[in-house]
């Protein structure tokens, strides 16, 4: 049975622990280091329209890495592609485990149980958030899901007739039972109301959640920072 344990406090490594026979699948490029009785390969994970779907509309990798351990046990480490904490979900449908929705870039590995598949988002939801552009992924079946986000997570628990507003920009991932919906700003202003208020008062997109479950959050916001390190490389 695989055993996911993360290492360290800041930036930490995800520690995979893995008996004969175990299969895990990961983000391209998150394999750090692997013994010998394991063996690497790239995959399409969900077919070849998933894959296109993934690349295409989200810019994330054609390609997944699939770790077997093929020659006995093994160990390998993985580690996410931007800086930040790491969260071990369990995904099911027993108690305390449940389904969840993941913002892009989020996703870092997962057991072989667990099928992560792609959902197209209605195009409000697309263009103006960062909640998964025109596709999101969405766990199903029974595992582990290892998340990440930039800064540090906190799990938010949200209570029936108590909605709650988040940055999109902070949203890691999400109780797939939970209802959401886009917002321009955290009043009631109507939409050029909510333009005008966003632009002056920095709120931007945020997202409206409500009914019974969990949301992970990350103190920093992923969009500012790929916007910061990419006016570094012009």
């Amino acid at each position: 049975m695989t055993t996911f344990s993360i290492l360290g406090d800041d930036d930490p490594f995800l520690h995979v622990a893995m008996q004969k026979g175990d299969k895990i699948y990961c983000e391209s490029d998150a394999m750090v280091m692997m013994e010998a009785a394991l063996e690497l390969k790239g995959r399409m994970t969900g077919g070849l329209g998933s894959a296109l779907l993934r690349k295409f509309t989200n810019g994330e990798n054609f390609f997944q890495q699939h770790i077997e351990a093929v020659r006995g046990n093994g160990d390998c480490l993985l580690a996410p592609t931007l800086p930040g904490a790491i969260e071990i979900l369990d995904i099911g449908s027993g108690s305390g485990q449940a389904q969840y929705v993941l913002a892009d870039g989020a996703f870092v590995a997962a057991t072989s149980g667990v099928e992560m598949k792609v959902k197209m988002q209605s195009i409000g939801n697309a263009l103006f958030a960062s909640s998964g552009g025109f596709v999101v992924m969405t766990s199903s079946g029974q595992g582990q899901l290892v998340v990440s986000g930039f800064g540090s997570i906190f799990t938010l628990d949200i209570s029936e007739g108590k909605e709650t507003l988040i940055d999109n920009g902070h949203v890691v991932a999400w109780d797939a039972n939970l209802r959401y919906s886009l917002g321009m700003n955290t009043s009631n202003t109507g939409f050029l109301g909510g333009v005008v208020n966003a632009a002056t008062s920095g709120e931007g997109i945020i997202l409206r959640f409500s009914g019974h479950g969990k949301v992970l959050v990350c103190s920093r916001n992923r969009a500012n920072f790929l916007r910061w390190a990419a006016s570094k490389t012009n």
